[in-house]
């Protein structure tokens, strides 16, 4: 890398300010002059024009303008390279970013997961190697459950009476890469899991930390061996450019997450993608110049230079550092150990869903390479390829690129090993991002399953991934399960993480507007005179928001991929008995889809493999649309039908809206436009029998009979728009899965889900209202409801037409069903 000079990266800044937000602020949020125009017209309606649609479009889609911890330490200096690159004045020992709590899987009764932190200034050579400190901590609980607080890491009684350990041991830092500005160090971590949850602390020796608040010592909890992990899902973790944050209170949302914690402490915090908004580098950042140019063939051949690509991969560094470091995000990222997949918003804006002659330009190959290095640093704790993308340095613009020596002038990078048994690497690199995609299987505690698919890497305005990835997940995901199933320990659900929802509203109709030869002559007139600038993107001079339509599995360009994957989910889910649940984020709303098997079929939805919820939980900071968005979504909620045998729609979720707010129509309880995140907990099999005030037993699935036949006959025959089995019924904020008291105290084995949702936005306190649900377990019984494919001509006549066109996945299991038109 290019010697860096003095950098006001590390100084202190205006924690008030964002300068690094989301360059485009209408990523899936619109102005009240799109609410008058989708109240004042429904564009699917009969007759209706695009008048409206096209007004909004031109007028509003523009821009906005510490003291040292108590563990060991005083070790010698370690050579990591050739020369000193130190920083004078900088002693390696201040830290700038971090601790960040990773989780990695669990082998047998040991979890495995990784510490990191960013310290100032480095080079090839290291005169301090830190040291962390870890060991655990016997909790006492109150009568109530709640965890003590101010334990010793080092061995003592607390004023709680908290006993804790006088055991631990020392783990030595592993520099993953170093330049004069920062270096940053990895701790590999394993801990014993014991009966019963424990709780672990650990200390970094020797350092001093930047921010006044910082804890010298920092706790996470790891479950019982034989229990599962509670899991705290989010995703859009960042503010779009033009919000004024103070008016949304910050982050304050993390405020509830870490109340919510404190109650019952989080085992895992899954990012389903934006962990971070890096779209600011266009605007007030280092791409600004080139976003500038009016011509799009002019910017498609603007060249990505050293110069450009050092200033790239300062502001990326700068942002992660400023946004990890943000309270009370930051203490989380130090309490809850993470688990994540990116986005396009970890790079920029719509990255992989543009035109692909212009995706191949240098600048977005460029800036592709920059963000993934410090995606793999800060959100995976591992070592970065040597060099990323530079027209200056031919042999980096090729796939498996060779060391550029001006990239690693006074710099250090580890090099990279084996991987860590939890990835699924895919078998070549992306088509912009030249490296290959991290996808993720790993346990989440005794009976749940873990599936995240990077879904940005490989991405093509026409695919999400290749066929060969997900060959290789799927293959992976049949052996773990059937290891699991003939050791004893089956896995009774599968969550799957995917970066945007897939079972969700149909957007078509906009797709049709947006691609209509009547949008040819305006790009004519914007790519010659920049007429109507405001409505096509800075890019490719397509309309803006077609990349985010693009995105989404339910477009016309994805719709074959993503049934294929459905089907195939369906057929692990048949195959091993295992419930699947997907999360997905994105979209700026709260919601709850789910694909579930033709009523016409009458399978009672705990035997029912094709029954699968999708969580949608988004966005946990950035501003959610305005209600008429939610309210035209609403509208669109109709029955869809994937093939002849599975069906899928949003459920009525949304009993009321938060707090004493009217933020949606009455009608409308499928879509709620409010910040959130979501919690999903085991109702274990262990778990002692719960009363309710009659003494009777309160399950897994309160608030209704759940099993045998009672439940089938109950439920059977309802389509989508009803409750479809137990767990749905009084579906919101009544719901034994939205009370903290009963949530997860079940023990049918099922899972709670709860949406928290926020109350008021000028609420810096972040307070929520809860929205639950139950998902049951799957008993799935091969053959006694028919075969995975068909189930009769006249019920295919009915509900489809055969599709013969070939599939864009090449399952390891060929799929018989046809495919139906939407």
């Amino acid at each position: 890398m290019a010697e860096h000079h003095h950098d006001p990266l590390l100084d202190d800044e205006d924690e008030a300010r964002n300068p690094y937000a989301s360059a485009n602020r209408w990523r899936h949020q619109e102005s009240s002059s799109f609410a008058r125009a989708a109240v004042a017209r429904d564009p699917h309606s009969a007759g209706a024009d695009t008048k409206d649609l096209s007004n909004f479009l031109n007028s509003a889609r523009v821009e906005g303008e510490r003291p040292p911890t108590n563990g060991t330490g005083n070790f010698q200096p370690i050579v990591i390279g050739g020369s000193d690159g130190a920083t004078e004045g900088d002693d390696g020992r201040e830290i700038v970013c971090g601790p960040l709590l990773n989780y990695r899987r669990m082998e047998g009764n040991i979890w495995h997961g990784s510490v990191l932190i960013v310290t100032r200034g480095g080079g090839k050579t290291q005169t301090f190697q830190p040291s962390l400190h870890i060991g655990r901590v016997e909790v006492a609980r109150s009568q109530q459950g709640l965890v003590h607080e101010g334990d010793d890491v080092n061995g003592a009684t607390n004023g709680n009476g908290t006993l804790v350990s006088n055991h631990g041991t020392d783990v030595q830092g592993v520099c993953l890469y170093s330049d004069p500005r920062c270096t940053f160090w990895s701790f590999a971590i394993s801990c014993d899991m014991a009966e019963t949850e424990t709780k672990w602390a650990y200390s970094i020796a020797d350092v001093r930390y930047k921010s006044q608040t910082q804890a010298p010592t920092s706790y996470f909890f790891i479950p019982a061996v034989n229990e599962s992990m509670r899991i705290m899902f989010h995703s859009c973790n960042g503010f779009s450019v033009g919000t004024d944050e103070e008016a949304w209170s910050g982050l304050a949302l993390w405020n509830d997450v870490l109340r919510s914690h404190a109650q019952a402490p989080f085992h895992v915090m899954i990012g389903g993608g934006d962990q971070i908004y890096n779209d600011g580098i266009r605007v007030h950042g280092p791409l600004r110049e080139w976003t500038d140019i009016g011509n799009p063939k002019k910017r498609r051949d603007f060249p990505f230079p050293e110069s450009l690509r050092q200033a790239c991969d300062d502001y990326y560094l700068k942002n992660y550092i400023r946004w990890y470091s943000n309270e009370p995000f930051a203490t989380a990222n130090g309490q809850i150990p993470q688990l994540n997949i990116w986005d396009d918003h970890d790079i920029i804006d719509g990255f992989g869903s543009y035109v692909n002659e212009f995706m191949k330009c240098d600048v977005f190959r460029g800036i592709g390479g920059t963000a993934h290095k410090y995606y793999m640093l800060f959100q995976h704790h591992l070592a970065p390829p040597a060099s990323t993308y530079t027209t200056d340095a031919p042999e980096t613009m090729e796939h498996n690129p060779a060391q550029d020596q001006a990239q690693l002038l006074n710099t250090f990078v580890r090099p990279q090993g084996p991987w860590d048994a939890s990835y699924i690497v895919g078998s070549k690199p992306g088509p912009y991002v030249a490296e290959h995609s991290m996808n993720i299987f790993t346990q989440l505690g005794a009976r749940i399953a873990f599936m995240g698919i990077d879904a940005r890497t490989e991405r093509t305005r026409h695919q999400v991934n290749y066929p060969e990835t997900y060959d290789l997940i799927f293959n992976r995901v049949r052996q773990e399960l059937g290891a699991a199933a003939s050791a004893g320990r089956p896995f009774r659900h599968l969550i799957l993480l995917l970066g945007i929802p897939i079972a969700y509203p149909r957007l078509t109709w906009l797709e049709n507007v947006f691609s209509s030869p009547l949008i040819a002559p305006i790009k004519f007139l914007n790519r010659r005179f920049g007429f109507g600038g405001g409505v096509f993107n800075h890019f490719d001079g397509s309309v803006d928001l077609l990349d985010d339509l693009d995105d989404h599995y339910t477009a016309r360009t994805h719709k074959k991929e993503r049934n294929t994957l459905v089907e195939r989910l369906q057929t692990v889910c048949a195959e091993f008995s295992v419930r699947l649940t997907i999360l997905g984020g994105d979209v700026h709303l709260a919601a709850l889809g789910r694909f579930y098997s033709n009523p016409n079929l009458h399978i009672p939805t705990e035997a029912d493999h094709r029954y699968m919820v999708n969580v949608v939980s988004s966005a946990i900071v950035n501003k959610p649309p305005p209600s008429a968005i939610a309210n035209l979504l609403s509208s669109r909620n109709k029955i869809h039908h994937l093939n002849a045998d599975t069906d899928e729609t949003l459920m009525s979720l949304f009993d009321k809206d938060p707090g004493n707010s009217t933020k949606t129509m009455g009608s409308n309880h499928v879509t709620m436009p409010s910040r959130n995140y979501a919690i999903l907990t085991e109702n274990s099999p262990n778990n002692q029998a719960v009363t309710n005030g009659n003494g009777a037993v309160a399950n897994g699935e309160a608030n209704g009979e759940t099993n045998g036949e009672t439940t089938g006959n109950k439920f059977d025959g309802k389509d989508g728009h009803a409750f479809l089995h137990a767990g749905e019924d009084g579906a919101g904020t009544q719901h034994k899965a939205a009370s903290f008291t009963t949530h997860g105290k079940g023990n049918d084995g099922s899972l709670d889900c709860c949406i928290r949702v926020e109350i008021d936005q000028h609420d810096k306190e972040g307070k929520t209202e809860p929205y639950g649900l139950t998902i049951p377990v799957l008993n799935y019984e091969a053959g006694k409801f028919g075969s995975n494919a068909k189930h009769g001509i006249g019920l295919r006549h009915h509900r489809s037409r055969p599709d013969t066109r070939a599939s864009t996945i090449a399952p390891s299991t060929a799929m018989s069903a046809p495919e139906p038109s939407h």
